[in-house]
């Protein structure tokens, strides 16, 4: 993959809030883990987090530090620390050394972002899907997931918040995403199930299900022709900018949100997620 999927190649810069977001000191204090916070959503939720009061922790694929570096930028200078992890979450050890690399420098986890995600469109269906995008998909997406909300959960206390991405094609998929539609139905339906249990010790569990959004995960995987009318299909008639999504997350992650479990929240321009 070359540069194409770094936030500095798109002619058009998504909005991640970094000249409209204000903070309301929503998450002092707060630890959070983000993976995929290098760019896109999480860096939109990354920025939002810091503003809020919350210190951070970003993983992301090690082809993406540029990215990364820019994010850190943006929480340092929003008076909050944040910890750099270029790692492949694919990998179990990974996702336990990110989690343990947590706990060392912060004591605990207050808030988990399940972010981190691959696609690849294929206009051919499922018959251009191979073996090898299958498993990348299913690991990035859904193994990650499951393996980083096993290993926090044992040090994560009362009143702490999971919040794991799905997307609007969980309840409405395209033939050219059907591995990816597939596994943002499964963080769905897995959210709603690890609710119940987690709930026991105090802690909620949530996602956040986005409608086309402008990032370069779309501009880097999906064909021209794709891209030039993405979010046209809305009843807004545009995709949603990062910044858009991210209060969904900062709500989530909140005190507001105390009796909120088990929900998945659509920021979809109005296309409806039911799943």
């Amino acid at each position: 993959m070359t540069d194409a999927h770094l936030t500095a190649s798109m002619s058009e810069q998504p909005d991640h809030g970094e000249d409209s977001y204000e903070g309301h000191g929503r998450l002092r204090d707060k630890v959070a883990v983000v993976t995929g916070g290098d760019s896109g959503i999480g860096r939109a939720v990354a920025l939002a987090f810091a503003r809020e009061g919350a210190d951070l922790v970003i993983c992301y694929l090690e082809s993406d530090d540029e990215d990364a570096q820019e994010t850190a930028r943006l929480v340092r200078a929003s008076g909050r620390s944040i910890t750099l992890v270029p790692t492949d979450l694919t990998h179990e050890d990974a996702c336990r050394d990110l989690v343990e690399r947590t706990v060392a420098e912060h004591g605990r986890i207050d808030v988990l972002v399940n972010n981190a995600a691959y696609q690849l469109a294929q206009p051919g269906g499922i018959a251009d899907i191979t073996t090898e995008q299958f498993d990348r998909t299913m690991r990035t997406n859904l193994y990650a997931m499951f393996w980083m909300c096993k290993l926090a959960l044992p040090h994560m206390g009362r009143g702490s918040s999971i919040i794991n991405t799905s997307s609007v094609q969980a309840g409405s998929p395209s033939p050219e995403l059907l591995d990816y539609a597939t596994t943002k139905a499964g963080i769905a339906t897995f959210t709603r199930a690890l609710a119940w249990s987690a709930a026991r010790d105090g802690v909620r569990v949530n996602s956040v299900a986005p409608g086309p959004t402008w990032t370069p995960l779309v501009k880097a995987t999906m064909p021209e022709e794709m891209t030039e009318s993405f979010g046209e299909n809305t009843p807004m008639g545009r995709a949603g900018q990062p910044v858009e999504v991210a209060g969904a997350f900062v709500y989530l992650a909140s005190a507001e949100s105390a009796y909120v479990t088990g929900e998945v929240l659509a920021v979809t321009g109005g296309l409806p997620v039911t799943v």
